[in-house]
């Protein structure tokens, strides 16, 4: 029974079915924060979110499995969009009776309400813009809530309960659950919306880019008459889908467009521009992040400050902001050699992150460690633009496909990858454990190189099993 959440007590038992996707985890740090009684369960229990939701006191049960429903009896139930109607947790709640709903359903009821909504969206650069707009709020005392896909180092969490006006959330396009096949932004109210970029993603539930736009169409049919868009006048798929929308509207990107960034430094410790209104300079700004599009992230997070008048001082809060765990995430230095985990798995951002370390002064080498996990990345549909996107890297190791049997023949080649890579000009090779791989990757290592692991899951150990063995080799 499909039931709003503002019909359950705040006393009551709420299980969480996914509760390790992050999205999942930050609602049910911010329900216990409220006064639920909170659990939940996953089949892919690991850190950060895993530690996480331990460190809150939060049951997680293993597996997706019928008791948890039917020995636990929840009073109501959340079901992430990890869930299919065939899991055998799924079927003993359909038919228990006990009343349930969705992420987005459960954050518009119990905490956006009628809060100044900001949803960042777009393809790429989501959770980066989110805890930097979360952080700008914060700074200018809005005292903001704000849901992150990510633990922002600045909160040392990726949720936040609202005290104030506003609420900052990232906007995903991803399905909402199996009974609920829209994307989860249409349930955020979006009174200001950003909108990174528009590229073909999720293989899984959408077939072509066309299907992507009509996601996004969506996007702009929730925004209200007197909302706000701010969005990259560069993007040309979002270019397509702006004859949807006839609200107000705000372009940024490098050049012609209303805002623009210009005179991009790539420092080791980060980037270095100037934010121009309409080819007017404005102000210098240094973000510790790496990467043009960061700077463009940047840029729309300070469109939104400027525009609603938040009243912080925007360059001392950049300078300030620590990023996101998980993204660009320098997470050791053994002997001179920085390790970096990023998040990266759609081949645009994997070539926008390598070239944003190709490119600091005084860089070393750089090597790139890639597990294809996404659904998408696991599948064949980027297997030419990935060899483009590594042809950045001074070497790359490419894993096979992560539960790759599941996939047949729809498996990205991985083969093939390496041998198309190595035609770029860029050694290349392949590894089915980091335990082979790690030996390798000592041996070649030197002081001043960068060592880029891109994967969005555990990846066998691989970062701490790689800092000590560069520590002991």
């Amino acid at each position: 029974m499909r039931t709003s959440i503002k019909e359950i007590p705040r006393e009551a038992h709420v299980h969480l079915m996914g509760i390790c996707g992050t999205a999942m985890a930050s609602l049910a740090a911010l329900m216990k924060e409220l006064g639920y009684k909170v659990t939940g369960s996953d089949e892919n229990v690991y850190p950060p979110m895993s530690t996480f939701l331990q460190e809150r006191g939060i049951d997680i049960m293993k597996g997706f499995k019928a008791q948890n429903i039917v020995e636990k009896r929840p009073d109501y139930v959340i079901v992430g969009n990890v869930m299919t109607k065939d899991h055998e947790e799924s079927k003993a709640l359909l038919s228990s009776g006990i009343p349930y709903g969705t992420l987005p359903e459960a954050l518009a009821d119990l905490v956006i309400k009628e809060r100044h909504s900001v949803v960042v969206c777009g393809t790429h650069g989501k959770t980066t813009t989110t805890a930097m707009a979360s952080w700008l709020a914060e700074q200018a005392q809005l005292r903001p809530g704000f849901l992150i896909g990510g633990i922002a180092k600045n909160f040392s969490a990726s949720f936040q309960n609202p005290e104030g006006p506003w609420f900052i959330i990232e906007g995903d396009e991803y399905d909402t659950a199996f009974f609920a096949k829209v994307p989860k932004f249409t349930f955020y109210k979006p009174k200001t919306a950003i909108l990174s970029s528009l590229e073909f993603d999720h293989a899984d539930i959408y077939s072509n880019l066309r299907e992507v736009k009509e996601a996004f169409q969506k996007l702009l049919g929730v925004l209200p008459h007197d909302g706000l868009l701010v969005y990259n006048g560069q993007d040309n798929n979002i270019k397509d889908i702006l004859q949807h929308y006839d609200g107000d509207s705000i372009a940024y990107g490098f050049m012609g467009c209303e805002w623009t960034v210009q005179n991009i430094s790539m420092e080791r410790e980060g980037l270095r521009f100037h934010v121009y209104h309409n080819d007017k300079k404005e102000e210098e700004l240094f973000v510790p992040m790496f990467g043009v599009y960061n700077a463009l992230n940047a840029l729309a997070v300070y469109i939104v400050a400027k525009t609603h008048g938040w009243d912080v001082d925007i360059p001392k809060a950049f300078a300030e902001f620590k990023g996101i765990k998980r993204r660009q995430e320098l997470i050791g230095e053994p002997r001179g050699i920085q390790v970096i985990e990023d998040f990266a798995h759609h081949p645009t951002a994997v070539a926008g992150t390598l070239m944003s370390f190709q490119k600091r002064k005084g860089a070393g080498k750089l090597y790139a460690i890639f597990e294809p996990r996404s659904a998408t990345s696991r599948r064949k549909y980027f297997q030419e633009h990935y060899a483009k996107a590594f042809a950045f890297a001074d070497e790359a190791f490419i894993s096979l496909p992560y539960n790759r049997d599941s996939l047949k023949d729809l498996a990205l080649d991985v083969s093939q990858l390496t041998q198309d890579i190595q035609k770029t000009g860029t050694m290349a090779s392949s590894f089915e454990t980091v335990d082979d791989l790690i030996p390798v990757i000592c041996e070649k290592a030197q002081p001043g190189d960068t060592i880029l692991i891109m994967s969005n899951g555990g990846f066998q150990g691989i970062y701490k099993k790689l800092l000590q063995a560069l520590e002991e080799a």
